[in-house]
Order: structure tokens, then sequence, then C-alpha cells
């Protein structure tokens, strides 16, 4: 195989990812040298202009696929390459321009921590291995660039591993992903074993075994002729067990909200385009090898995450768990648009939801960085993460407040957002596919909707809560506070993202997402008619919706006319997660233990005993061949000697060296010889 040229898209697509990792080499390198983030950021800052240029020379374009040969097992030969279609050179460009101002955020949020440069150096690690994963052409280079994001992750989740709970926080993450990255395994390897290939393009491309597969039940015929339907049903529900991991999806959503336990920082990238992206993307790419039985469980299990994580969000104080169950809810969204067969709109709520969801996180890391210092500053010991201990911020924090509204706004989908061009696309598109269904699945977007209205409701109580009504600690109250909007290191990113919330980046008609240029750029065929109405009821009712919420929240919470009970079934379900924490530590880690404490008894008990027992009977053993050794054998040895002693004695004694002595014992012994012939012949 003649190596591919490498053209100037490809130059700059491996570059992209390259300028992180060499980053991170650097940083590694450099070790506490590195603490400026300098090395970091300008690796950052290059990649985003080299994913810019790969954007601009492919997007439009027929897709760029090259191969190099890697290695070969038997006769099958493995290769390593890069496939730049619409959807990696968006991911491309979207993941390095939320993660180039995070890295810029993070200046000043990190500055003064004594491990700052360990940060940078997993940062580098985090952003190449997320680069790396999208480019890759075939699903093998992308499960090695999933578990290199994974591992990133565990680093930057327990950054701060003198904390116990940023330990467990990280070792929770890390089991859970491996949870599914068996599915994973499993999905690729039936893959593998079926068709012999992992090349992304061979397996889905437009002249791939899955090729006449429009994301039902008639699969390509290659796909059928190859493997059953039934096995390729169990491979994509494998392959969704490793998305539910890695993009929390109930019940494996556990732990995304103790993640937080990480700096904000990456609390924002994890949570905007990179590792909870991971899943949705790995879904759009292979999406061709879902049939109608493994598409209905990704929305269902989209709906039931949807709606469970906005339920959760209602009742928590912690600002940072908040806006994760929020992450968590949208990523259902996101799989609903993928089960319902447009993946192109999951894939736009992915790219809307990066940009607000990562500014929230900025803001709500400059809420608390603000917090602590007033915390320490005037000695109060509280909680800075506590919305309980804020309250008329919006004075002090202007910009903040600003910037945090418009994301809060793109959350809900309100107009002029771009979050309302994505959530109501899908809304609509989710109501037009249910129109066909029967049953439960005809449920799916009433569900969807009721959760918009739950988004509305916890995100306007933050607001609430935090930037307006009364202060909650003295200082604040007396106005004797230093709380001010933080440096231009943070309020610049925030800024920057907070404009890309908003409708002009992605069409210049506000209201129709049909503009949407890389809705245009990424598309798949709807098998259902559209409805009309729908596209003007669903964003007008959900407006109102917004509306009324807004104004319930600001009645309820700047007012003071709180009318619920916080003792009831539904709040202590909503505030301690569905007990499903209590529940896995029970069941799950409660079985693990008890088998792990089963084992030990079997190993202390029966093992040991057995070996004991071996032991003891060899012991035995010994000390009986010890004693024979010493009585028996060494006795009968001892008596041959004496013996031999005894009888050489005697023949010495013999050995007088006088002559009339030997001829007395010959003659004695003649006389003998001649006595017994004598006798033996009488």
């Amino acid at each position: 195989m003649t190596p591919p040229t490498l053209t100037y898209p490809l130059l700059t697509a491996l570059a992209t990812v390259l300028l992180p990792f060499v980053g991170f080499l650097l940083s590694a390198a450099a070790g506490r040298r590195a603490k400026s983030g300098a090395i970091s950021i300008t690796a950052i800052a290059l990649a985003v202009v080299a994913a810019g240029c790969t954007f601009a020379q492919v997007w439009g374009n027929d897709p760029i696929h090259a191969q190099w040969h890697w290695f070969t097992i038997g006769e099958r030969a493995f290769h390593v390459g890069i496939l730049l279609d619409h959807i990696s050179v968006w991911m491309l460009l979207l993941v390095t321009a939320v993660a180039l101002p995070v890295h810029i955020y993070s200046v000043a949020y990190m500055k003064g921590d004594a491990g700052i440069h360990r940060y940078w150096t997993y940062l580098s690690l985090f952003c190449a291995a997320m680069l790396g994963l999208v480019i890759a052409d075939n699903l093998l280079l992308l499960y090695i660039c999933w578990e290199l994001v994974g591992f990133a992750s565990y680093l930057l989740i327990g950054f701060w591993f003198t904390k116990d709970a940023a330990v467990q926080a990280n070792k929770r993450a890390f089991i859970i992903n491996r949870i599914g990255d068996i599915g994973f395994l499993i999905g690729f390897a039936i893959l593998y074993s079926a068709f012999g290939t992992l090349d992304i393009t061979a397996l889905f491309g437009d002249h791939g075994f899955f090729a006449a597969h429009p994301g039902a039940d008639a699969a390509g015929t290659g796909a059928q002729s190859a493997l059953p339907a039934g096995w390729l049903t169990a491979a994509g529900l494998a392959f969704f067990l490793g998305a539910m991991a890695k993009s929390a999806q109930f019940p494996l959503h556990v732990w995304l909200p103790a993640a937080m336990e990480g700096p904000t920082a990456v609390s924002s990238l994890i949570h905007a385009a990179t590792m909870v992206a991971a899943g949705v993307f790995l879904l759009a790419r292979i999406f061709p090898l879902f049939d109608d039985t493994v598409l209905l469980v990704i929305a269902a299990t989209g709906t039931v995450t949807a709606l469970v994580a906005a339920y959760f969000a209602l009742t928590q104080f912690d600002i940072k768990k908040i806006l994760a169950f929020s992450t968590v809810s949208q990523l259902g969204f996101m799989m609903v648009g993928i089960g319902i067969g447009v993946y192109p709109i999951a894939l736009f709520h992915l790219a809307t939801h990066a940009f607000f969801k990562c500014l929230l996180f900025l803001c709500a890391g400059a809420i608390i960085h603000e917090m602590q210092h007033h915390s320490d500053r005037h000695r109060l010991g509280i909680d800075p993460q506590d919305i309980r201990n804020m309250g008329g911020l919006r004075r002090y924090m202007p910009i903040t407040f600003t910037t945090m509204f418009i994301a809060s706004l793109a959350l809900v989908g309100f107009p002029l957002t771009s979050g309302y061009l994505s959530k109501d696309a899908l809304l609509v598109h989710a109501f037009e596919w249910a129109a066909d269904r029967q049953g439960a699945a005809h449920t799916i977007p009433y569900v969807l909707a009721f959760v918009s209205i739950l988004t509305s409701f916890y995100i306007f109580r933050l607001l609430a809560k935090v930037f307006f009504g009364s202060a909650a600690t003295a200082p604040l109250t007396n106005g004797r506070t230093s709380l001010h909007d933080p440096s231009l290191w943070m309020v610049g990113p925030m800024v920057f993202l907070g404009a890309c919330s908003l409708f002009p980046l992605f069409t210049f008609h506000p209201l129709n997402d049909g503009h949407v240029w890389l809705l245009q750029g990424i598309t798949v065929s709807k098998p259902w008619a559209s409805l009309p109405l729908l596209h003007l009821a669903i964003p007008s009712g959900s407006a109102l919706a917004t509306l009324a919420v807004a104004l319930l929240a600001w009645r309820w919470y700047v007012k003071g006319a709180y009318a619920l009970k916080t003792d009831g079934l539904l709040y202590r379900l909503s505030f301690h997660q569905g007990y499903l924490d209590s529940l896995y530590d029970r069941v799950v880690v409660g079985a693990v233990l008890g088998i792990a404490r089963a084992l030990r008894g079997l190993d202390t008990h029966v093992v040991d005993g057995l070996v004991h027992g071996f032991t003891a009977f060899g012991r035995n053993l010994a000390n009986i061949a010890g004693w024979m050794d010493q009585r028996i054998v060494d006795g009968l040895v001892r008596l041959i000697g004496k013996l031999a002693w005894g009888l050489g004695n005697m023949v010495r004694r013999t050995q007088s060296g006088r002559l009339q002595g030997y001829f007395s014992g010959l003659f004695l012994l003649i006389l003998a010889i001649l006595l017994y012939h004598m006798i033996v012949q009488a």
C-alpha cells in the first residue's frame, strides 16, 4: 500500500491534534517551570488556527480519508488514518474553540495553586485525546483516544488529590466509564468478527457495509449477509452502553455530578465539548449501525435521563451540581435526537450546548472564586458553592451576571439565543417523529416539553438566589464587601462565550433553524412528514412557558412567597438524587464488598486452611522421615560401621607379624576344612 500524500487539510488536522500533545510533553518535561501555562495556551491557540484552516478546506467539499499501515497480525493488516468529513472538522473547530477560552480563564482561576504545573499538563493531554478521537478513521484508534480521554479526565477530576472527595470522585468516574468501555469493546469485537475491518469508512461510509441503512430495520445488504439481525442489535446496544457511561446517561450518570470536585475550569471543559460529548459523537459517527430497536432504546434512555436529571436539579444548593445535572439532562436531549434519527440536530444541540454550558460553568467559577475570597477575608467559614450563602450579587458582579443570564436564556431555549434554535428544533422533530408512533414512544416529546419547563425553573431559581433577593451574609448585607467581577483573564473568555451563545454564530435568521449552516452541511433523511404548525406552536409555547416559570421563580425566591414544603417525599427524592448513591453503595458497592468479604473468608478459611493443612501434613511427614532417617537409616549405617569396625579389629589382631601364629592359624584352617569334608562324606 502506497502511503498517501499529506495534503494541506491533512497537515492542518494533524497539527490540530499534535500541537496540544506536544504541549503536554513539553509541560511534563518542564515540570514546575510550566506554572504560567504559556506552553499549553500557545499550543491550543495554534490548534484553533489549524482547526479553522482544516474546517475551511473540508466544509462543503468531499470527505478526505488517508491511511497508513500500522501493524499486521497473521494475515490481518491494521491501518491508522485520518477521516475528515463535515462531522469531524466541525468537532475539531468546536473542541479547540471552547478549550482556548478555558485555558485563558485558568490563568487567573488557578493562580497560586501549588500543583498548577500538573494542571496544564493534564489539560493539554485531555484536549489532544479528544481531538484525536474526532479524526480517527477506525474504531480501534478511536477506542485508544476514548481511553485517553477517560484517563485524562481521571487525572483532572482528582487534581486536588489530597481531598478525599476528589479521590472518590475520580475513582467513581473511572470505574463507571470502565463499564461503558466493556460495551465499546464488545461492539467493535462483533463488527470485526463479522466484517474483518474496523475502518469507519468501510463500515459506515457511502459504499460501506451499512451504506443502504437509513437508520431503520432495513439494514444494508452487506451487513445483513455478514451478521444476523440479532447480532447487529447486540452490537448497537453494546456501543450505546459505551456512550451511556461516557455521556452520563441514566443510570450511569452518577459520576458526572461527583466530578465537580475538580477545578471549575475543568468542569466547564468536561461538560462542554470534550468527555461527555464523546459519547454523542460516537453514536453519530456509527449511526448507520442502529436498527429500530436500538434507536428506540436510545430515545427512551435519553428521555428518562433528561427527566430524572432535571428533577434532581430542582432542589440542589451546590451551584456546580445544579449545572452538572443540567448537563446530564441536556445530554438526554441529544440522545433523543440520535434515537429519533436526526443526529445532525443532536450534533447541533451539542454545539450550542458546548458554548452556553461552558459559559455557565465559567460564570459559576467566577462566583465561587469571589465568594471564597469573601469568606476568607471576613472569616465567615461558608461554603462558597452554596447558593444559600449568596444573594444580590448582580450589584457587585454585573458582567458575570449579564453573561450568566445570556447563558441561562440559551439553556432554556429563549428566542435570539443559539439554544432556542437547537432545542426547539429537537422538540419539533421529536413531535413529528412521535406522530407516527404508538404506545409509550408517543409520550417522548411530551416528556421533553415538560423537562424544558423544569429546566427553566431550576436555572431561574439559581439566578434568583445568586443574583437577586437579599444578601445572605452580613458583609454583603452591610455593604462592606469587595466582591467584584474577576480580572480580564476570566471576564474575556466569558464575554466571548456569551457572544457565541447568541444566534448570529449559527444563522442570521434568529427564529428559523432551517437556515442554520451547520444543519445544511450535515443532513439526514427523515422518514416522516413535516408538520409546519409545530414549527410555530412549539417555539411560541416554549417561550411563554419560560416567561411564566421566570415569574414564578421571581415570586418564590426573590419576593419570598415560597409555597412548597421541603420535607415532602418528592422534595427529598429530588434533593437526595433519588437516593441512587445510597442504592449503589448498598446494592452494588455493598454486593461487591460482600463478595470480597466472602472471597476473603474463602481465602482465609478454605484456601489458607488447605495450605496450612498441607503444610502441617508436610511438616509431620518430614518429622517422620527425619525420625526414620535418624533411627533406622542412620542406625543401620552406624551398625554396619560398627560391624565393620569390630570385624576389622578382630582381623587386625591376627596381624601380629609372628610366623608361628600364621602357621598355627593355617593349620587350624586346614584342620577345619578336613573335618568339614569328613562330616559331609559321613
